[in-house]
């Protein structure tokens, strides 16, 4: 199995950079997976130039989630956005995702990577935890709604 695929409960997962084709597909998951999903120009920008990670992941060539992040001062890498089609939840996409975009901000020198979970979101920050990511602190007021966010961290 090459690299860029990944076996996850229910078949292979294929990974690969994410492209502007792969927009419409992108901000369908945003809309039904976040209460304040990101508009399209950003996602837009994030393809063409905002992230240094920008990953899709297909299972028979249909895309199931995406991961966007960047390196920010030299060695620190944030997990800008996640997210898995509610159809293909709980297979191991989610994880699989992560593992990939930690490996690739590995690859670019990072040693450390940090990410914002809503407090409420208890699926994610149990994934983030099982991946090693720890609560550093909790950011109030984060989200547009006025949800509080956890800031959690982990070394690479």
């Amino acid at each position: 199995m090459k690299k860029e695929e990944m076996y996850v409960k229910g078949g292979n997962i294929r990974f690969r950079k994410a492209t502007l084709k792969d927009l419409d597909k992108i901000q369908r998951i945003e809309r039904v997976s976040f209460r304040n999903p990101y508009p399209t120009y950003y996602t837009k920008a994030l393809i063409e130039s905002l992230s240094d990670v920008s990953i899709v992941a297909e299972i028979n060539d249909r895309v199931v989630g995406y991961v966007f992040a960047r390196v920010e001062f030299g060695a620190v890498g944030h997990i800008i956005t996640i997210a898995v089609d509610p159809a293909f939840r709980g297979l191991g996409i989610g994880k699989s995702l992560m593992i990939e975009a930690l490996r690739l901000l590995r690859e670019r020198g990072c040693r450390s990577v940090y990410l914002e979970v809503r407090v409420s979101n208890e699926p994610a920050i149990n994934l983030y935890r099982k991946l090693g990511f720890v609560i550093k602190r909790r950011i109030r007021g984060y989200y547009k709604d006025g949800e509080d966010a956890f800031l959690m961290e982990r070394q690479i």
